[in-house]
């Protein structure tokens, strides 16, 4: 299967997507031959209901203000996307969405769920949770491209790093990304060691020969955590391999209705030093 029908999330509120993240999500469409579609939402603010007339009014105006804010910002990303996907030749549909904020990751599951995969660029507080992509990433059945606000170059399809350890989520991104890697004229398999137990030795080797089946042939690597996170591990291997893309899978758990991200899941959510690619 191919990639065809790509989704692209667009924050309005309270700041908007920047252009080069816009700008790397056109790019990979146009390097897998897909088309690409862009929601963003006008994000309503809930007024609670007050006896004081006077400063309810005054609160119900500021809550206006901040919905036009959105929308106005909303409509003014739809139009810089439809303008610089055509130029590209992957613009397939723009949606203006509507709701309350905390309603907006289950509104844009929905639309990820028909969907082939759904690009997110980062928010721009790297340092909180990041609840758009958590929902995507765990309710949508689909995989994510999670890219940086800032890229650190424009997206060609040269070099794919795999982060592999023989689990059930790194063995589902594989899966999710072979129409990528099929494309990449280099691809990395990295297994962090002195991290976590891994299971089997054997793993390594067999990918190999099962992504050669698929005409995907492999250089295998072991890297020494020497202490550090995986999350961190990972990103120097980008870096030495200059990736443009990094596929791993997605560890997490939904409690009382937050997510709960494994460490090397969430430093890439937050802060995604490329684009890559998350399956749950």
């Amino acid at each position: 299967m191919n990639y065809r029908d790509l989704l692209l999330s667009l924050a309005s509120y309270p700041d908007s997507t920047p252009p080069a993240a816009v700008d790397v999500a056109v790019d990979f469409a146009a390097a897998i031959g897909a088309k690409l579609s862009a929601i963003a939402c006008e994000i309503r603010i809930p007024v609670p209901g007050s006896f004081i007339a006077p400063a309810f009014l005054k609160v119900s105006g500021m809550a206006d203000s901040e919905a036009r804010k959105s929308r106005d910002q909303a409509e003014a990303a739809l139009t810089a996307f439809q303008k610089a996907a055509e130029n590209k030749g992957v613009f397939e549909e723009r949606i203006l969405g509507k709701c309350h904020a905390p309603a907006l990751p289950a509104l844009l599951v929905e639309y990820a769920r028909l969907r082939d995969l759904t690009i997110v660029p980062a928010e721009a507080n790297e340092l909180a949770d990041q609840p758009d992509a958590e929902a995507l990433i765990f309710e949508s059945g689909r995989p994510v491209l999670m890219v940086p606000r800032e890229p650190r170059k424009s997206f060609a399809l040269n070099t794919a790093t795999v982060a592999w350890d023989f689990s059930r989520p790194a063995a589902r991104a594989v899966g999710d990304a072979l129409p990528l890697l099929t494309k990449a004229k280099r691809v990395h398999i990295v297994t962090v060691s002195n991290e976590k137990r891994i299971d089997t030795r054997r793993s390594g080797p067999e990918l190999a020969k099962h992504l050669a089946r698929h005409g995907v042939e492999v250089i295998l690597e072991t890297v020494d955590a020497a202490g550090r996170s995986i999350g961190a591990t990972l990103e120097a291997a980008t870096r030495d391999h200059d990736s443009d893309l990094l596929v791993m899978g997605a560890y997490g758990h939904s409690r009382l209705r937050e997510f709960v991200l494994g460490g090397a899941t969430r430093s890439v959510v937050n802060l995604p030093p490329l684009p890559v690619l998350l399956s749950h």
